[in-house]
């Protein structure tokens, strides 16, 4: 799991014992080790979906990133990574 994503989970969780036992449960999934090429990657594509009028977060890129480099599904609900998708060789994983 990508430490950013981590975050993105656990941000907004307002009761404290669901936050407890979210982030307890999350501890299963070991944070990734990032490296300088998955930060230069993600802003590549960052600048790639940009130049086709496809606008997105650092975390998303980083995440379209890691998961092109390392040959790894991305599942997620948020519609926008269908716009990426389109640009990027991204897979996303269906359910």
């Amino acid at each position: 799991m990508l430490g950013a994503v981590r975050q993105e989970l656990l941000s907004g969780v307002r009761d404290s014992d669901q936050f407890q036992r979210l982030k307890t449960g999350l501890r299963a999934f070991p944070d990734m080790v990032l490296t300088t090429e998955d930060y230069e990657v993600a802003a590549s594509m960052d600048n790639l979906c940009r130049s086709h009028g496809v606008q997105g977060s650092g975390v998303d890129y980083l995440i379209c990133a890691v998961a092109s480099r390392r040959r790894m599904a991305i599942l997620t609900t948020d519609p926008d990574f269908t716009h990426y998708a389109k640009w990027l060789p991204i897979h996303l994983a269906k359910f």
